[in-house]
């Protein structure tokens, strides 16, 4: 039975106050642009940039050791082994983002990852939970974290040498948003991060959790005060013509409010994360690109960043199994039919450097655009 009471709570337990705004205006403004990128085909085929981002923590749950070098070493075999036999556009097969934590460092841990990139199946990215610090704090940290890192020949850099590098915050807790400002402790972590070399933050979305901004859908540059709380609230959409270099970049995944098979009423939310209780299926992939996030200005380019906590084994049985398989036989065969769409395997790295060739003006295949602007780490280029 109806419960306006429950109703009420459920909208607080889910935060649908802070991003349902945002949302909505998303949907209004958004309809025309996504209705005419659906007939873009028309003119030459879609193309679909994929990156599975993965908060890889071995370290889940506090394991011994030993099982944390288990859980590298399932991936350090299996992924491999899963994702051969797929292949996208460009002949490439499906390519992994760790985004690994500074604070589980260990260099057992970091070289299996090393070799994946050496034999092209992904690249190694910072990934940070962090409690009580102020920026006097973390700036080292992040320094340090950066060197142990760069030793595997993980993150990549600037023609000047300078380590740059994408970033997932822990507990989705970027730049102090908690309410009781737990996780973090930094509201001017946005700047810190630029300033140490980050050129991009794909923690978003984080919905249900109470830091989801409002702004949804988007690839964006934050704006307003980088040094404040929550600065990432406030932001100037990516489009061709315009570029800033003067912060991070920020790459959202998809987020909407879907079906359950047999509902006809929207019933969950669509975060793209993927689970083993909640893996790829056809409708999920479905969903994520029919949110058509990209640059504005280039709709035939449609981005699409889903999410993962891969290295628990509840997890990584279904992504390196039957969940993972789905996942990938939908893409490679309903997005990559050369006539409707061409699908791109990438890492961060490499849709960060399609983004900013697509604010530059350029067109055509993306493919061209792995390597932009920033080189492929040392590892990934051996």
């Amino acid at each position: 039975m109806f419960s306006v009471a429950r109703l009420i709570e459920k909208v607080r337990d889910k935060h649908f106050d802070a991003w349902a705004g945002g949302y909505a205006r998303w949907l209004a403004t958004s309809a025309v642009p996504r209705a005419r990128a659906a007939l873009a085909h028309r003119d030459g085929p879609r193309h679909l940039m994929f990156a599975f981002t993965d908060h890889y923590e071995p370290l889940w749950n506090a394991p011994p050791p030993a099982q944390g070098l288990a859980r590298v070493q399932a991936w350090h075999k299996g992924y491999p082994e899963m994702v051969s036999q797929f292949r996208d556009a460009d002949g490439k097969h499906p390519k992994h983002s760790f985004f690994y934590p500074g604070e589980q460092y260990a260099p057992e841990y970091l070289e299996p990852l090393a070799d994946l990139a050496r034999r092209g199946f992904g690249e190694v990215e910072l990934h940070l939970h962090h409690d009580g610090d102020t920026a006097a704090t973390l700036r080292p940290a992040l320094q340090e974290y950066l060197k142990l890192f760069a030793n595997h020949g993980h993150l990549t850099r600037d023609p000047d040498g300078r380590l740059r590098y994408a970033f997932i915050h822990g507990n989705w807790a970027l730049a102090n948003p908690m309410h009781d400002g737990r996780w973090c402790g930094v509201p001017e972590e946005v700047a810190l991060l630029y300033d140490t070399g980050c050129y991009a933050d794909f923690t978003f979305p984080s919905c249900p959790d109470e830091s989801q901004p409002a702004i949804v859908n988007q690839i964006y540059w934050p704006e307003g005060d980088l040094t404040a709380a929550r600065c990432y609230e406030k932001g100037t959409p990516a489009r061709v013509g315009e570029k800033r270099n003067d912060r991070i970049l920020m790459i959202e995944g998809p987020l909407s409010l879907a079906r359950r098979p047999g509902k006809l009423l929207p019933t969950r939310i669509e975060n793209g994360a993927v689970t083993g209780e909640d893996p790829g299926t056809p409708s999920r992939v479905r969903s994520w690109v029919n949110q058509a996030i990209g640059v504005v200005g280039r709709p035939e380019w449609v981005f699409v960043k889903v999410y993962t906590h891969g290295a628990p084994e509840q997890h990584a049985t279904s992504l390196l199994g039957e969940g993972g398989r789905m996942m990938h036989a939908e893409l490679t065969t309903r997005y990559n039919d050369g006539k409707n769409w061409c699908l791109h395997y990438v890492t961060a790295r490499e849709m960060y450097n399609i983004a900013i060739a697509a604010m530059d003006g350029r067109s055509g295949d993306p493919a061209q655009y792995r390597d932009y602007v920033l080189p492929p780490p040392p590892a990934a280029r051996a």
